[in-house]
């Protein structure tokens, strides 16, 4: 005997407001009876502290209540009787958050998780065990029109010794002489959806470079009673040159943004989630150079 749930979109994207419509589907060799068929949709943010960032001690109550954003609880079918074979029961439900709560997108992060899931339960006689199955939706967010028109324009940046950041003045003075310059998109406001481009040109530089490598980074933070918890850590690393690169060259650069671990950027009052890209310079010497650019996704 098998449980499933289908839903009308095969790909489960939904946006708020919409109709959420599927079937549990049940198949089974012979009639059986049961208890009831109940669906639960369930929408809610899963908040975890770091140690690095409240300390080891209260990393071991770092856990914070998930805070709950939709709930419905669904009777698809009243306890009764199942024929043999394969028997669909639809069910609806319009994808609304809770009072004084909002929908936010489908993301799954380090320490923050939104997660919007389908739970169904057959109840059966005592002798037989219950049967469970989940399935998750994906929930996307548009973003508003007068956002979409300020994302245009590409950023224009340069790097150079003088422009480097935390760094000593007596180090500056073993820095090799460079001069990189390029320009990138999604740092005014992109959409998730398209890939991150741009371009990456070396004017000059005396020391030999190894490697070129571009890195997308979630920044997660979590409010709590004692102040507000950030931890930034890795997506993904892509390299987009490799050896010494010739002078003048223009170096493409296109990332593609994986979906669930990235979502639009969000702010609410007990998280956020944010996007940063770094682009690491790495030379024959094992220096390194990086220079950090935050990003701002949106959905169009």
């Amino acid at each position: 005997m098998a449980l499933d749930i289908k839903l009308d979109r095969p790909d489960r994207v939904y946006y708020p407001g919409d109709l959420v419509t599927g079937a549990v589907v049940v198949n089974t060799p012979s009639a059986m009876k049961h208890g009831g068929i109940k669906l639960i949709a369930e929408g809610t943010v899963g908040l975890q502290l770091s140690a690095r960032s409240i300390g080891l001690f209260e990393a071991f109550y770092s856990s914070l209540k998930p805070v709950q954003l939709m709930m419905y609880d669904i009777e698809v079918k009243p306890p009764g009787k199942i024929p043999a074979g394969i028997s669909e029961h639809p069910f609806q439900f319009t994808l609304n958050p809770l009072k004084d709560e909002n929908i936010y997108e489908t993301y799954h992060g380090v320490y923050v998780n939104v997660h919007y899931m389908l739970t169904v339960d057959m109840t059966r006689s005592m002798l037989a065990k219950n049967l469970k199955k989940q399935k998750e939706l994906v929930v996307q967010m548009k973003a508003e029109k007068q956002i979409e028109d300020m994302t245009s324009k590409p950023f224009q940046f340069k790097i150079s010794p003088d422009s480097l950041q935390n760094v000593k003045e007596s180090s500056k003075k073993k820095i090799p002489t460079f001069s990189f310059d390029g320009w990138l998109t999604h740092t005014f406001g992109g959409d998730v959806t398209k890939p991150l481009e741009g371009e990456l040109t070396i004017r000059k530089c005396e020391v030999e470079i190894k490697s070129i490598e571009l890195q997308l980074v979630r920044v997660e933070c979590c409010t709590y009673m004692e102040g507000e918890a950030r931890e930034a850590t890795e997506i993904q690393n892509i390299q987009i040159a490799d050896g010494n690169i010739v002078s003048n060259l223009a170096i493409p650069i296109h990332m593609v943004f994986p979906r669930l671990f990235t979502c639009s950027t969000t702010k609410a009052k007990q998280f956020k989630v944010e996007f940063e890209v770094n682009l690491i310079i790495l030379f024959v010497d094992n220096h390194m150079i990086t220079e950090n650019f935050p990003i701002k996704l949106f959905r169009f």
